[in-house]
């Protein structure tokens, strides 16, 4: 008999990409709730017809009451799938407030896991819906193109390959998904508390911008972090040849050729200068930092070096010079 048209459609798109992962073990982060249960239904099903092995981690926070218990339902639900189950208990710091705190301690568990086990690549249950909500939450921090690329499908950091195969299915379709197989999935608390600004994204803005422009704003919204994500591939790459002819090292820092960023048009040149910074200092420079930079190009009138988070820049002859500061 064939599967549910939800099953079928989150087993297509996870079989797509255990076939482009390498052949070693492969995690699936599982919270428990529909996105993650749905997606660990399909790796289970998936996985074995490839010769894959497949192992569900679920990192506990520790940051509810019943986070022990929770855990435990999942692994308990990852083991009656037939995949591995694993929990991972973290500490979680106060870093960024936290929703980001947590975000950090669960990326750098399963990250550690991943090396134990051999496995290149884990699968996160991220949606459309979660990449909408991340857009409009950009857009709002007015942060960019980059920010507004939202979530990458595939990326690989540190030696782990990190795919989200769910980001072209909506949340509705999880939650059919895990109801047509008799899952159970776990609701987080969290993820109804107005405190958190994601939860006001997910349950009221969303929402109006559906009843006000009509349906389709979340499909429009990934659409458009898919195009940002394409555009800001191709920068990175220009940048990449371009960086080996202009930039030089400097004492204490580096240095970029003035008529080369000149000659560069200006949404090129406020990335190389970004990036530049960021590689070599690492930190990121905001959009008021990065043109008071780039005025040391295009509007010189014998100003002063610039102060920027960690580092300096200075036009010296026909150089930018950005240095560390000398109390570092």
């Amino acid at each position: 008999m064939a599967p549910h048209p939800a099953v079928a459609e989150i087993r297509r798109h996870v079989r797509a990409a255990l076939e482009a992962s390498e052949p070693s073990p492969v995690l699936v982060a599982l919270s428990g709730g529909a996105d993650s249960l749905a997606l660990a239904a399909a790796v289970a099903f998936e996985a074995p017809k490839l010769g894959l092995p497949a192992i569900a981690v679920t990192v506990d926070h520790g940051l509810q009451p019943d986070s022990a218990a929770v855990a435990s339902a999942a692994a308990a639900a990852a083991g009656a799938l037939g995949l591995d189950a694993r929990i991972v208990r973290v500490s979680v710091g106060g870093e960024g407030g936290p929703e980001a705190a947590a975000r950090i301690a669960r990326y750098a568990a399963l990250r550690d896991t991943a090396g134990e086990v051999g496995a290149r690549a884990v699968l996160l249950a991220h949606t459309l819906d979660d990449q909408a909500e991340t857009v409009l939450l950009g857009l709002a921090r007015g942060s960019g193109a980059t920010s507004l690329a939202g979530m990458a499908p595939d990326r690989t950091e540190d030696g782990v390959r990190w795919m989200r195969p769910l980001l072209a299915v909506r949340r509705e379709t999880t939650v059919a998904a895990c109801r047509a197989q008799g899952l159970e999935p776990w609701h987080d608390p969290h993820n109804d508390d107005p405190r958190f600004t994601r939860v006001r994204v997910r349950r009221r803005i969303l929402p109006l911008l559906e009843d006000e422009l009509g349906p389709g704003v979340a499909e429009a919204l990934a659409r458009t972090a898919e195009q940002l994500r394409e555009d800001a591939e191709a920068f990175a790459e220009m940048i990449e040849e371009t960086i080996e002819d202009i930039v030089e090292h400097a004492e204490a820092g580096i240095a970029v050729s003035v008529a080369a960023l000149a000659a560069n048009p200006p949404a090129l040149r406020h990335r190389i200068i970004r990036h530049v910074v960021a590689s070599e200092f690492h930190v990121s420079l905001t959009r008021t930092q990065t043109l008071e930079v780039a005025r040391l190009v295009t509007d010189w009138r014998g100003q002063g070096p610039i102060d920027l988070p960690g580092c300096r820049a200075a036009r010296v002859g026909g150089r930018i010079e950005i240095t560390a500061h000398a109390d570092l």
